[in-house]
């Protein structure tokens, strides 16, 4: 009897090695999947074929710097890609702004991979003083559906603004030419970069100073087993932020769209 139970039990073992390893295999980072939002150039962006633009560029710099295996994938629009993050089927998101509800879900890499300042576009002929949010209180504003600036913006617009919410870019360009608006809060790259691809720039303008001097971070999904490599990712991320391989980078897409922007000094910011 007590050799059958042996015997039984050194069976059952064996039987659970190929699942141990199994389970231990499923649990391991193969390589890790990179995403992106696919509409914000210039600093990533889908052009039908793949993911591009400088947010992607680092990314694969730092993992192939590594010697880790990844994958860019295109996984649909932003809403998606955060959710697809936030289920841990992608790893590594490339590149966003930190916010509190993201961090339940994703444990952001804290050096800054980019500069990306909020900006008030005007219409040039109707441009008025523009120093700090209060300048703003006498005149109506216009919002991209689904964008937000930071909290401190956001409940200053919600007790002091008159901040009409609605459609896109281009909807908010129209309305700003129309003189249905004053100005327009959105991404000082994704202004300029509408701006330059409809030939609007001698007739919208950026205003100094910024609404806000944002910036776009890389995070790893929680949930995903790639994450133990956020550190080693972060070492190699400060180094090219040290030599500005980031900042060449912006520089270079941004020319690509002729788009006229200083990045150096936005990012000594």
């Amino acid at each position: 009897m007590k050799i059958r139970f042996m015997s039984r039990c050194l069976l059952m073992a064996s039987l659970a090695i190929p699942g141990a390893a199994t389970a231990a295999e499923t649990a391991a980072c193969s390589k890790v999947i990179v995403s992106a939002d696919p509409d914000y150039p210039p600093l990533h962006w889908y052009d039908g074929k793949e993911l591009r633009g400088p947010s992607v560029e680092l990314a694969t710099r730092i993992l192939s710097d590594l010697q880790i295996p990844y994958e860019v994938r295109y996984v649909g629009p932003w809403k998606r890609v955060l959710a697809t993050a936030q289920a841990g089927k992608i790893d590594l998101v490339a590149t966003l702004k930190i916010q509190p509800e993201r961090e339940r879900y994703l444990e952001f890499v804290r050096t800054p991979a980019f500069p990306n300042p909020v900006a008030v576009f005007v219409d040039r002929k109707r441009a008025f003083i523009f120093s700090q949010w209060s300048d703003l209180t006498q005149h109506k504003g216009g919002i991209s559906l689904g964008n937000t600036f930071g909290a401190d913006f956001s409940q200053y617009a919600a007790n002091h603004l008159r901040l009409e919410e609605s459609g896109t870019a281009d909807t908010n360009f129209q309305k700003l030419g129309l003189g249905r608006i004053d100005y327009f809060v959105v991404g000082l790259f994704t202004g300029e970069t509408y701006l330059a691809r409809h030939g609007l720039g001698d007739r919208f303008m950026a205003m100094r100073p910024f609404l806000t001097e944002d910036k776009n971070y890389f995070a790893f999904a929680k949930s995903s087993p790639c994450v133990k490599y956020h550190d080693a990712f972060e070492a190699r991320l400060k180094e090219l932020v040290a030599n500005k391989t980031n900042i060449a980078m912006l520089a270079a897409s941004l020319q690509g769209m002729d788009i006229k922007l200083d990045v150096t000094s936005l990012s000594r910011k």
